[in-house]
């Protein structure tokens, strides 16, 4: 199982950095997976995923400010660790930024809590599996 299940990057300017992406990781056998229009992610900016073989693991959406939080989702082998998980990160001083639950929009068995770390960043274990 991988660590890792994706990566969040707010860019400054999305639409520079998803060309950039686009040239950069096609070398690498990754590309473009999905493109989400400002309209739909509710934010007022596009996401872009890319990857490979369909999956994106790497997601990246437009965002002002100096200091710009990143977004790390760790994969859960089941939805009682994604419990797990949420419950320690509050007790460790984490903020809450979503419980444990269904993430409908993304698919039926999208189970996923948030937290803000201490910086700032929006911490995510996820379990996609029923």
């Amino acid at each position: 199982m991988d660590i890792i299940n994706h990566i969040e990057l707010a860019m400054a300017d999305v639409e520079a950095s998803r060309r950039f992406y686009e040239a950069a990781l096609e070398p690498l056998g990754l590309s473009l997976v999905i493109g989400i229009d400002a309209a739909q992610t509710g934010r007022g900016t596009p996401r872009y995923g890319f990857g490979r073989d369909g999956y994106p693991g790497l997601w990246m959406h437009g965002a002002a400010g100096d200091r710009l939080p990143i977004h790390v989702a760790f994969t859960a082998a089941d939805r009682k660790a994604v419990d797990a998980f949420h419950a320690a990160a509050l007790a460790a001083d984490g903020r809450d930024n979503g419980g444990p639950g269904i993430r409908q929009r993304y698919h039926p068995a999208y189970y996923a809590a948030y937290v803000f770390d201490p910086d700032g960043n929006n911490i995510e274990a996820v379990c996609q599996t029923l």
